[in-house]
């Protein structure tokens, strides 16, 4: 569908040439595999797919965040993404010289539990604190109300919209401390995981590595070739063939790899006529 309406979001890549790719990267359950793509997320959906939601897939992104559209479209259940990490392309050379501080953040998950519960309690009873506050002032301003009858109605009126300004701002407050927490939760989780798929490329024994980005793909390779095992396959794809004579030209230059090939995949769409089965051509045949 994306390459018959917007071949440009994944990058023109066909479908023949993604079986390709799964096949020569050796993309299977158990395995650990680095991705790095701009397809819109269809090049991760399709190594997850395949994994079966066994091993673990690490996504390598540029920018504030992944773009996964594609990979939602796909209808995995949640233990699928329980084996996918992210990881920036922008500390990656502070990861390789060993001065980025991930070993420390990452949280057991006991501890992380316990710091859930903490946090769960601590909010339950800000909001109890605040509902308590909302509901003291509400009885107050009725109290109010019900010694100064005397009032003329106007007075009444203009104090029973206080009294709807003060409960609207009340739950206002509280549902921006639902917001603040909510969102630092969010943070927390992403910071967690973020560790861990730092340790996963630490351990630099990765199975493999799939490349089909928009980007150059020199640099790409060059830096996460640290990260992959010896003897381990890896396939980069670029819809124009000039960068990849370049990365082929750099890989044959600095040496370590073996059965390096440069390939351009073809499609070729065949017209079959199918003729009906009738009685005619099979009188023995009984139809049902």
């Amino acid at each position: 569908m994306y390459y018959a309406r917007e071949p440009g979001k994944i990058c023109q890549l066909r479908y023949d040439t993604l079986a390709q790719m799964l096949t020569l990267g050796n993309i299977h359950a158990g395995s650990k595999v680095i991705v790095m793509e701009t397809c819109a997320g269809l090049v991760l959906g399709s190594v997850m797919e395949r994994m079966g939601g066994y091993g673990s897939v690490i996504q390598m992104y540029s920018g504030g965040g992944s773009v996964r559209a594609a990979t939602d479209c796909f209808g995995f259940p949640k233990s699928f993404y329980e084996t996918l990490y992210e990881f920036p392309l922008n500390k990656l050379d502070a990861l390789i010289s060993g001065t980025g501080n991930y070993s420390c953040q990452v949280i057991p998950a006991e501890e992380n539990a316990e710091k859930t519960d903490e946090e769960s309690s601590r909010s339950d009873c800000e909001k109890q604190e605040a509902s308590r506050d909302v509901v003291g002032d509400c009885l107050a301003e009725e109290s109010e109300e019900s010694m100064e009858t005397s009032r003329p109605e106007n007075e009444e009126g203009l104090k029973s919209c206080g009294n709807v300004s003060a409960n609207h701002k009340g739950g206002q407050n509280l549902d921006k401390e639902q917001f603040a927490i909510e969102k630092k939760r969010k943070q927390d989780e992403r910071r967690k995981r973020e560790s861990e798929a730092a340790k996963l490329l630490q351990d630099r024994n990765a199975d493999g590595l799939i490349i089909a980005s928009r980007f150059h793909p020199t640099p790409l390779l060059l830096t996460l070739l640290e990260f992959l095992s010896p003897s381990r396959p890896f396939v980069v794809y670029c819809q124009y063939k000039e960068p990849l004579l370049e990365c082929y030209t750099k890989l044959r230059e600095k040496g370590g790899v073996i059965s390096l090939k440069l390939s351009e995949t073809w499609l070729r769409h065949y017209q079959v006529i199918c003729f009906p089965i009738t009685q005619q051509y099979f009188p023995s045949i009984p139809l049902l």
